[in-house]
């Protein structure tokens, strides 16, 4: 019994198993739906549906730089020891290789395509839960094409910092050095922009309202007219600048300065220009709600 190409997306949005092994599966069984997801099940493919609910918040956040194109992605699982497994770090590593050689244009696009070995990263990621026995999602990337961009990765994948430079009259090997100290920045600093011009008015009028009714409320401005009540709220803008603006930041390495004087202080040493245009953070398991487990409920409902 011959069958189509629809035949075998909806066996695909039946069993979670990708394309290639539908196929296969439908070849094996003549067609027949119910003897494929036989040979699915047989093959030990179809049992990786079961582990697509699971939540995954732990993995491995990756940065890295391939033929001077910047990536960073972030690839979950389930627990924390994956991301020391051999198998997975090959994974998330041939992923960031799959965004910067395709460039796609959002997750479907870097689902759908070629990993390398004949199978799509929607696929390969499939077999990698068969493999490792745990769900993985590849989560999101960010790509930079332009520029020189330097990778940095904390605690074995905990936190991927990518940092893009535009550098005028320098040479690319000479800003490493800035660039990883800048990287590292940002991983432990985890800054919301990149310079206080990129801080949107909404964000900047609640941050100013908050900040005048803690004003008004403290005893000690009981007195203090408006015009002077918004001259500290001004005043504590700019401190707002300071903790959450990357290059408003004191430098890690030397408070004394900002994190843009230094940047300027090395591009005058080296005689050039370098502007940091951008950069993306990954942590892993960022914004996932973890799951919380009872251990005691879970050892009594194994007893029962």
């Amino acid at each position: 019994m011959a069958f189509t190409a629809t035949d075998v997306k909806n066996l695909r949005e039946m069993t979670g198993v990708g394309m290639m092994d539908c196929k296969k599966a439908l070849t094996a069984a003549d067609g027949d739906f119910d003897k494929a997801i036989e040979w699915l099940r047989e093959k030990g493919l179809a049992a990786a549906q079961k582990k697509a609910g699971r939540i995954a918040a732990e993995g491995m956040a990756y940065a890295t730089v391939v033929d001077g194109v910047g990536v960073v992605v972030e690839v979950n699982a389930e627990t924390d020891f994956v991301a020391k497994n051999d198998k997975f770090v090959e994974f998330v590593k041939g992923v960031a290789d799959v965004v910067a050689k395709a460039n796609p244009a959002d997750m479907d696009a870097l689902m759908a395509a070629p990993y390398g070995n004949g199978k799509t990263v929607q696929e390969q990621q499939q077999e990698m839960v068969l493999v490792i026995g745990e769900n993985i999602n590849v989560r999101r990337f960010a790509r930079y094409a332009d520029g020189v961009s330097i990778p940095y990765v904390h605690a074995g994948g905990k936190i991927g910092v990518l940092v893009n430079l535009e550098l005028e009259g320098i040479a690319a090997d000479a800003v490493t050095e800035l660039g990883k100290d800048i990287a590292m920045q940002i991983a432990a600093m985890n800054p919301a922009f990149l310079d206080k011009s990129n801080v949107d008015s909404s964000t900047l009028d609640k941050e100013k309202e908050i900040l005048t009714i803690q004003a008004k409320e403290d005893p000690k401005n009981a007195s203090k007219p408006d015009n002077i009540i918004e001259k500290m709220v001004m005043g504590r803008i700019g401190k707002y600048y300071e903790e959450n603006c990357l290059l408003q930041q004191p430098f890690v390495k030397e408070n004394k300065t900002s994190v843009e004087k230094h940047v300027a202080e090395v591009a005058k040493s080296l005689g050039g220009k370098i502007v940091v245009k951008a950069f993306t953070r990954f942590e892993k398991g960022e914004g996932i709600e973890k799951k919380q487990e009872n251990f005691a409920e879970e050892i009594a409902s194994m007893v029962k």
